[in-house]
Parts: C-alpha cells; sequence; structure tokens
C-alpha cells in the first residue's frame, strides 16, 4: 500500500482515502475483503465463473481506487478542424465545434479540466470511471470523422480515414 492511503473495509463496501481525495466502492456479498499488512486481499469462495469475474473486477477497482486517490487519473482529448476550439470558462469548457452555437460542458464534482492549448483539452480527476465518462461524453459532441478528419479524438486514437467520391 501506498504511503499516505488507508483503506477501510466495511461490510459490502470498501474506502479508500489518499492525499487526493477519497473513494468508496460496493463489494458483492460473495466476496471477502480484508485488510493484512499493508495489503488487501480479495478472496471468492469457489471457482465458478461469476466468482472468477466478481474476483479480478473488485481487485481492479480496488487497485483503480488506489492509484486514483494516490496519482488521479487524466485523459488528453485532441480537437482537429478549422474552427474548432475550446476554452475554460471559470470551471467549466466552451467548445467552438463547427455548430452555430458554443457548446458549453459543466464539469462533474471531482472533475477538472485543463485547456493547454485551443485544440486540446485535458480531463482529470481521481476517479477513472468518471473521467473515462466526461472524456467520452466530450468526444460525443463532435466524434472524429472519416473523410476530413475533422472533430474530437483521444490523443492516442486513430481515425481510419477513407477515400471520397471520385470525379
Amino acid at each position: 500500500m501506498p504511503a499516505g492511503v488507508t483503506v477501510v473495509v466495511e461490510p459490502q463496501l470498501v474506502r479508500v482515502s489518499g492525499p487526493k481525495g477519497e473513494l468508496s466502492e460496493r463489494v458483492s456479498r460473495d466476496l471477502t475483503v480484508e485488510q493484512s499488512e499493508g495489503q488487501v486481499l480479495v478472496s471468492r469462495p469457489s471457482d465458478r465463473g461469476e466468482h472468477r469475474a466478481l474476483h479480478g473486477l473488485t481487485r481492479s477497482l480496488i487497485f483503480n481506487m488506489v492509484h486514483g486517490v494516490t496519482h488521479g487519473y487524466e485523459k488528453r482529448l485532441q480537437i482537429q478542424g478549422v474552427g474548432y476550439r475550446a476554452q475554460l470558462k471559470g470551471k467549466s469548457l466552451e467548445l467552438a465545434l463547427g455548430y452555430s452555437h458554443p457548446v458549453p460542458v459543466e464539469p462533474p464534482d471531482g472533475i477538472e479540466f485543463e485547456v493547454p492549448m485551443p485544440t486540446e483539452v485535458v480531463v482529470r480527476g481521481i476517479s477513472k470511471q468518471a473521467v473515462g465518462e466526461v472524456a467520452a461524453q466530450i468526444r460525443d459532441k463532435r466524434p472524429p470523422e472519416p473523410y476530413k478528419g475533422k472533430g474530437i479524438r483521444y490523443r492516442d486514437e486513430h481515425v481510419a480515414r477513407k477515400v471520397g467520391k471520385r470525379a
């Protein structure tokens, strides 16, 4: 367990708090979660398929909570297109995406935006699920199209380009 992280195991609930904040997650009643010697151990009652799946899921969720409260998560989005840009208005994000109006995006609790360049948006937070969800919602405002490549994409996303009509 990293320094400064405390894990509280309650019946069907695991709370993790660290330097960046606090997260909690419900746990299936079939699984047993216990803390010993700086480690969180998840055990399953049998090797049935659903118990094995829940075991892996629970272990990953607890790991993601510990990583989130110590390091945090971020997703980077790129905006491509003539006149497409982003800017911060207070804590909210305002996108110009070729529509007749600007598109505002309000950050939910625990999420913050950063705009290092007008064509790049960084979504940060301690919850991996929340960061990914907000980044996907921003991307849905104008997904990348395959002919000109205009739109919002993840930084490492490859968009398959298509050839247009021939005369």
